[in-house]
């Protein structure tokens, strides 16, 4: 086989060497070319998909891979150019970076080593011609000129610049400031900067190359290779820093960046601008007669590495050359990794072995995009290297979170400017192939974040500099050509590529305007380009099932989350009528449609979350009072305090409260309501038909669901803590089926003599012992506190007498559950003695000998007696309750009704203290069991046999 031919294609800008070069490589069998930026990279790879296809062509750079599995021609950074390929076609462009500080030494290497297998070609400035000879003596040396000329003309202001002009600044600050000024005094400017990413450049560079704006704002890296159609080139300074100091820049560098003018045979020319001095006389011949000092060395690093160890590994880069022509590389990022990473004990410990001492190196090689300092670089790069020796690839959960701390597309442009540097990083670890368990989703995800902060800093940068979008769309309104819109799923709408505002649901919310003519014009374009897009969502709302929509507890209705509409008073509180958000631009038709669609989601909810209400409601089986009491319960939502209610209950004969018993009310001592209205969905849409039927201006919200009590606010609207399931008593409220629980344990208490609190009723309430006492407070009961000397708790029965005990109880409760409430049959906890029982007197011995013991242990008890009236009109704690109780039409326990001095009930109460005894009366008829009493069953197994 015969040597690869080596062509060096030398000559100033604009003479068409990288186009050349990808024409020699396409015919070529396959190929590889070495781009100097990742910018430029993706222009050939673009322009070589277009001529042969993207299956059969790659792009690998630091940050991005696309290799498809019958790849031909590679586009490559020429730090990312594979090795051992054997292309027939190999090409390096810009090698006179040989004689870069940072980079020269990869591209001496490419120079040095890489061939292809039977052509490879150079690309450069002519300054590399002699180098070029010295290293590879076969060569062929290719003379190109310049298709055009290039002429110097002088300083011109910016406010005199002309149109299609590039002017070039040396840091971010500084081209900012540029293009804020060409703003004001021409409105607007693209800028391009090496840090971009390619989608922001060519986001930027589209806005130039079609006339939207014609000034250009740029570094010095439009310099490499990047053809735009420019005339002028200004430079606004001719100094820059360099990443060590500021220094001069070089005619050669400077005849670089000014080669840009002037494309294909059209002339340039070039100059000054702001306060950078007017160039040399001999500057300027040296850059239009393309004439420059040669290179005399070219920046050279061992790439013979060994790996057996860091310090063999580190000897081997540190090498030196005794080629004239070649000069050791000052140190670089990579190398100081490695030389850091190297001096902590436990990174060496690890890296003992040949793989381990190549993977650390390859870590090291990860660039710092960022910035940041070098201990934390080394940090970051210490946690790689740990994960990949340790677990065989880096935490993902560790990576996610780094990668999602960046996914954020808020903020000014410094700050996406910044994430982008940083999610470089992240991309340029995902590319790193076995690095990640899952790299496939990585170098994708990665690539989305970055895409997504390119967009948005495109958008940050275009809205800071460019007044772009007025024009735009009045030229197109103008012209009365029809706007096209679109819709992204964030709701931005864009029109000709230029962000106007927003679609929240049915109504636009058009971007800030910095004039009312630029308002007028948005609204008008906006107007023309939606119409479309509202009746496509108007179709799609229609078609949505109801689990994506929701009504808020403020009455508002979503879609997603997105505002479409509100609720508002209807003339049945059960079908509340729907006012839709769209708007007037969308049309009637539109708007009939969403308001359809959103009036058959609320009556669907309403009849799930009320089905048990408006079943009692709907009852043609129900007549005279259970009808009207039926109503009466539609019109209070499913709960109605019983005091509210007490001569319409007492009305009631059993068999219509057995009808409604059917329908699931609960006739309690407090309330009478529906269980099942009382869970939180039926909560939540009750609050809302409550408000709308009150026509209260802000809603009250429902509480978190699973509280047994919350705290009650005295301002609260009235009626407001029924509706939401709940009785204020005291400084808090109770959830009203609890409260029916502790009325059943309060049934039995004696309250003129006074009873203390059980577990159970704590238990019940979820209260300590003084909430306890303000909550009994609330509900009318006078609450004495105490103190005495803590006592051990009595010994639990025996078992026969257990036994015993609860068949009495089994013949006291027969007949006795009132409403069909019957009792909880548990196991009695074991409580504390009352204070007036009288002990036994083993226990009292027993219990002085516990008082001795702990004579200054004492506890805190409540004694509670019903407090009535007078509890009110003395204004004890059980006066406020009352007041709450009456606002609610609160009741007095069932079991002490101390009217007209009759005791409660037929029995009278039942004394805690002694046994009861009855009177001889004739023998009562046997009341019969309500068959669809809940409790009938239960009832039937305390009978006696």
């Amino acid at each position: 086989m015969q040597p690869s031919r080596v062509t060096a294609v030398l000559g100033p800008t604009n003479t068409g060497k990288t186009h050349y070069a990808i024409e020699r490589m396409l015919g070529h069998r396959t190929g590889v070319i070495g781009l100097p930026l990742r910018l430029l990279a993706r222009e050939v790879y673009d322009r070589i998909v277009k001529a042969r296809g993207p299956g059969v062509v790659a792009l690998v750079t630091g940050e991005e891979r696309i290799v498809p599995p019958r790849t031909a021609y590679w586009v490559c950074t020429v730090e990312a150019m594979p090795e051992g390929l054997g292309c027939d076609f190999l090409a390096v462009d810009e090698i006179q970076l040989c004689a870069d500080d940072a980079r020269g030494h990869v591209f001496t290497d490419r120079l040095l080593h890489a061939r292809g297998l039977h052509e490879t070609l150079f690309m450069g400035a002519d300054t590399m011609r002699q180098a070029i000879i010295a290293m590879i003596p076969e060569v062929t040396i290719m003379r190109r000129e310049r298709f055009s000329e290039l002429t110097y003309a002088g300083s011109k202001k910016l406010s005199r610049m002309p149109p299609r002009a590039a002017i070039v600044g040396f840091s971010v600050e500084n081209c900012y400031a540029i293009a804020e000024l060409i703003r004001r005094q021409k409105g607007g400017a693209a800028v391009v900067m090496g840090a971009l990413s390619p989608r922001t450049r060519n986001a930027q560079v589209e806005m130039y190359q079609n006339g939207d704006v014609d000034y250009l704002v740029a570094t010095d890296a439009i310099g490499m290779g990047l053809n735009l159609d420019i005339k002028h080139v200004a430079f606004s300074a001719t100094t820059k820093f360099d990443g060590h100091r500021m220094r001069e820049l070089r005619p050669d560098e400077l005849a670089q960046i000014a080669g840009r003018a002037g494309r294909h045979l059209a002339p340039g020319t070039f100059g000054v601008t702001g306060e950078a001095q007017e160039l040399d006389e001999g500057v300027i011949n040296q850059i239009t007669n393309h004439q420059f000092q040669p290179i005399k060395k070219l920046h050279w690093r061992n790439s013979s590495l060994q790996f057996g160890s860091i310090k063999r590994l580190l000897q081997t880069l540190e090498e030196r050359t005794d080629n004239d022509w070649l000069t050791r590389v000052r140190e670089s990022d990579d190398l100081a990794a490695l030389r850091a990473l190297g001096n902590d004990e436990i990174i060496a410990a690890r890296a003992k072995d040949g793989p381990s001492v190549r993977l650390l190196w390859d870590v090291c090689r990860v660039p710092d995009f960022r910035g940041i300092s070098k201990g934390e670089h080394a940090g970051l790069l210490t946690r790689i290297f740990t994960d990949l020796h340790q677990i065989g690839h880096i935490d993902e959960n560790w990576f996610a979170l780094q990668v999602a701390r960046i996914d954020r597309d808020d903020g000014d442009i410094d700050t996406l400017s910044k994430r982008l540097a940083y999610i470089r990083t992240w991309t340029y670890v995902a590319q790193r192939k076995g690095w990640l368990r899952d790299e496939n989703h990585w170098r994708d995800q990665t690539r989305a974040v970055e895409d997504r902060l390119s967009d948005a800093l495109h958008g940050a940068l275009a809205q800071r500099f460019v007044d772009r979008r007025t024009s735009v769309l009045l030229r197109r309104l103008k012209q009365k050509e029809s706007l096209l819109a679109d819709v992204n799923d964030k709701g931005e709408v864009t029109i000709e590529g230029e962000f106007i505002g927003r679609l929240e649901g049915f109504r636009f919310r058009m971007d800030k305007a910095g004039s009312p003519d630029e308002a007028k014009t948005l609204r008008q374009a906006s107007a023309q380009a939606l119409v479309p897009h509202f009746h496509l969502r108007a179709d799609r709302f229609y078609n949505a099932p109801d689990t994506e929509m929701d009504f808020t507890e403020q009455g508002g209705l979503m879609w997603g989350d997105q505002a479409v509409g509100k609720l508002a008073q209807g003339d049945d509180p059960m079908k509340p009528k729907v006012v839709a958000f769209v708007d007037d631009e969308a049309g009637t038709d539109v708007a009939a449609k969403v308001q359809r669609r959103l009036q058959h989601f609320i009556d669907r909810k309403v009849a799930t979350a009320m089905e048990p209400l408006l079943a009692l409601k709907n009852d043609d089986t129900l007549t005279g009072l259970a009808k009207g009491f039926a109503f009466r319960m539609a019109e209070h939502f499913g709960i109605i305090p019983r005091g509210d209610v007490a001569d319409e209950v007492k009305a009631l004969d059993q068999e219509a409260r057995g009808a409604l018993r059917k329908h699931g009310i609960r006739f309690g001592q407090f309330t009478v309501f529906l269980p099942l209205l009382l869970k939180p969905a039926p909560t939540r849409l009750r609050l809302v038909l409550w408000s709308l039927q009150n026509n209260l201006q802000e809603f009250p919200e429902s509480p978190p669901p699973g509280l047994v009590t919350v705290p009650a606010s005295t301002d609260a609207h009235a009626g407001y803590y029924a509706m939401a399931g709940y009785r204020a008593a005291g400084t808090r409220a109770i959830r009203i089926d609890m409260l029916e629980r502790l009325a059943d344990l309060l049934r039995d208490k004696n309250s003129k003599t006074g009873f203390e609190a059980v577990p159970d009723m704590l238990s019940i309430t979820g209260t300590t012992l003084d909430q306890f006492a303000d909550l009994m407070g609330g509900l009318g009961y006078a609450a004495e506190k105490g103190e005495r000397a803590k006592v051990k708790a009595a010994a639990a029965p025996a078992k026969a007498e257990i036994v015993t005990q609860l068949d009495a109880i089994g013949d006291s409760t027969t007949g006795m559950v009132e409403e069909g409430n019957a009792p909880e049959v548990e196991a009695a906890p074991a409580v504390e003695p009352a204070a007036d029982a009288a002990p036994a007197p083993e226990a009292e011995a027993d219990a002085v000998a516990q008082a001795d013991a702990t004579a200054a242990e004492m506890e805190v008890f409540y004694t509670f007696t019903w407090g009535g009236r007078a509890a009110r009109q003395t204004g004890r704690p059980a006066g406020r309750g009352g007041d709450a109780q009456r606002k609610q039409g609160g009741d007095k326990p069932a079991g002490d009704k101390p009217r007209r001095g009759k005791p409660q009930g037929k029995r009278g109460p039942k004394p805690d203290d002694k046994p009861q005894n009855f009177a001889a009366k004739p023998q009562r008829t046997e009341k019969k069991i309500d068959p669809d009493n809940p409790f009938a069953a239960a009832l039937q197994g305390f009978k006696p046999s």
